[in-house]
């Protein structure tokens, strides 16, 4: 799953740059960025090995990039320097908006097609609820991340802590991280009081047992549906579907080492009713996400 990390930017989109065969036989590339939420370098490497296998189940070339930051991937796909993008819930709405992008292939990731926000914190403070962090420090992730910004902001505004959509009515003091293991490492180390970030987010960034029972958390949001990979507007129907057909043939047991290390997701899923980012979209109106 993507989660959306990054004063690095705003969503990395795996792009894949389009291609079929020219008249004179020469292909054109399909190019792939990836969101950066994760270290680039890391993540440059697994998404070379993804690009690879893509060509190959594609039979054309596949070039894959790790964007400079979030909005970098929506405007990838907006220009059309990008074809295909690996996208988090709001990059999604972002992209649907103003780049007429739309999702081909949903992500599963822990067995599911949705997850949750939470807000952490360190078990030795002695914090049980979100009152307790009034006038406290929190780390969120992007202004652009789903788990990491949005949704605990809709979480905090409706149950009347947060007011005019500042955080700093209700925390002393709120900063990005630019990545949710940057954000946890933050609680970890006392810099900050709280961070939000995703609920499997412990286990996946901090991995050592001590340190994912250092934290617990005090809230927790509603079910956020899962992106995945969306396709530029224009991208012919025909190659759309070759790559959807790829996506799902990427669910085999040989692919699933490579897609654990490639956002720790566990393959692929149609996509359901495009309403269910209703909330997001509700998040831009009210002004939450501002672009």
């Amino acid at each position: 799953m993507i989660r959306c990390s990054a004063r690095i930017g705003v969503l990395v989109g795996l792009v894949i740059a389009t291609g079929l065969a020219t008249a004179a036989g020469a292909a054109q590339t399909l190019t792939l960025a990836l969101t950066p939420s994760q270290s680039p370098t890391a993540l440059q490497q697994v998404g070379d090995e993804f690009g690879a296998i893509l060509s190959k189940l594609l039979k054309m070339p596949v070039k894959v990039y790790v964007a400079s930051d979030y909005a970098a991937v929506i405007e990838a796909l907006r220009s059309r320097n990008a074809d295909l993008a690996f996208l988090h819930t709001v990059g999604y709405v972002l992209a649907n908006q103003e780049a007429k992008a739309t999702l081909l292939a949903k992500d599963i990731w822990h067995g599911k097609t949705s997850y949750t926000s939470r807000i952490y914190v360190r078990k030795a403070s002695g914090f049980k609820a979100l009152e307790d962090l009034r006038g406290k420090t929190i780390a969120f992730v992007d202004p652009t991340s789903s788990s990491g910004y949005i949704y605990p902001m809709v979480l905090l505004i409706e149950k009347g802590f947060v007011k005019n959509r500042d955080p700093k009515t209700f925390f002393k003091e709120a900063l990005f991280a630019g990545s949710h293991d940057a954000a946890l490492l933050a609680l970890l180390n006392g810099s900050v009081d709280a961070a939000a970030s995703f609920d499997f987010a412990r286990e996946q960034y901090l991995q050592d047992k001590e340190r994912i029972e250092a934290l617990t958390w005090v809230a927790e949001t509603p079910p956020i549906p899962e992106a995945g990979i969306a396709v530029r507007q224009g991208l012919e129907p025909a190659l759309a579907k070759r790559i959807f057909d790829a996506l799902m043939a990427l669910n085999a047991p040989e692919y699933k080492q490579l897609l654990a290390r490639l956002y720790s997701i566990d393959g692929f899923t149609e996509p359901g009713p495009d309403s269910e980012f209703n909330v997001v979209r509700a998040a831009l109106r009210e002004g939450i996400l501002k672009r």
